[in-house]
């Protein structure tokens, strides 16, 4: 298997996907987590305009048709800046179609002195079990899902309904980076979905059509903790959410929505 999720091209905005972006949703089809974690990279790599640190304290990713494991080209920008709050964006295209947008709000982080009662004590962090989890199908062991580390709590990938677990990429993004925080979260936070489904994948579809994650402070270190929920409707549409925490405990939320409809 490839070492990355991305081969870099020598372009600095072009990227090689590999074999490790595969999801589970068909063969050549990239999992959201791998393009929309390289979307949050183009979106660090922008100078901001922010006075003292930037948090990028809301992302929400656009799926806007379904990602082939193809050569993506990915672009950023600051539309909107500022010395408090500036909004950014990226997109990523494959064969010259947009496949994914995303926006942000990038929020200045600087030393204050709160009043306790604004201080309440953070959630800390569901314990973290000792090993990795054991899949019984090779199909869940394969492409994205197998380059990345899962240890379950509770629920599992191979049984419907809620699920806790901890997990960390196997592999770098970019071939001969080290993940940022923010990069391995956002990676992990699209499994929400299919972490917590509730249907038989193979004769319903629900499939994401965006990722937003809202975020009271910046992430850190390798392993994410998420505690995902699925919630259908008989219209046909749904909403996966999760609650999201890494070692230094709760850091916020993300949501969701699900387009859901019997296979053909």
């Amino acid at each position: 298997m490839e070492d990355a999720f991305y081969r870099p091209t020598g372009d600095p905005s072009r990227f090689e996907s590999t074999a490790r972006t595969q999801g589970p949703w068909g063969a050549g089809l990239q999992h959201a987590g791998p393009p929309s974690a390289l979307l949050a990279r183009a979106i660090e790599g922008l100078p901001s305009t922010v006075t003292g640190e930037p948090h990028l304290a809301r992302l929400t990713v656009e799926i806007l048709g379904a990602v082939p494991v193809e050569e993506l080209t990915v672009t950023a920008a600051v539309v909107r800046p500022g010395r408090s709050v500036e909004l950014v964006e990226a997109s990523a295209a494959a064969g010259g179609r947009t496949v994914l947008t995303a926006r942000g709000w990038r929020i200045r982080r600087t030393p204050l002195d709160l009043p306790r009662p604004a201080q309440p004590r953070a959630e800390p962090a569901p314990m973290r079990p000792a090993a990795a989890s054991i899949f019984g199908d090779p199909a869940w062991q394969t492409g994205y899902l197998g380059a990345v580390e899962w240890r379950f709590i509770s629920g599992h990938f191979e049984k419907p309904g809620p699920a806790l677990v901890w997990a960390r990429p196997r592999v770098p993004l970019v071939a001969g980076e080290v993940m940022s925080p923010m990069q391995r979260l956002v990676a992990i936070a699209d499994s929400g979905n299919g972490l917590s489904r509730v249907l038989d994948m193979a004769t319903w579809w629900f499939i994401n059509t965006d990722l937003t994650l809202h975020l009271h402070r910046p992430p850190l270190g390798e392993w994410i903790c998420v505690r995902a929920r699925t919630t259908l409707s008989e219209g046909g549409t749904g909403l996966a959410t999760t609650l999201l925490y890494d070692d230094g405990g709760a850091l916020g939320q993300g949501a969701q929505a699900l387009l859901v409809g019997p296979r053909p």
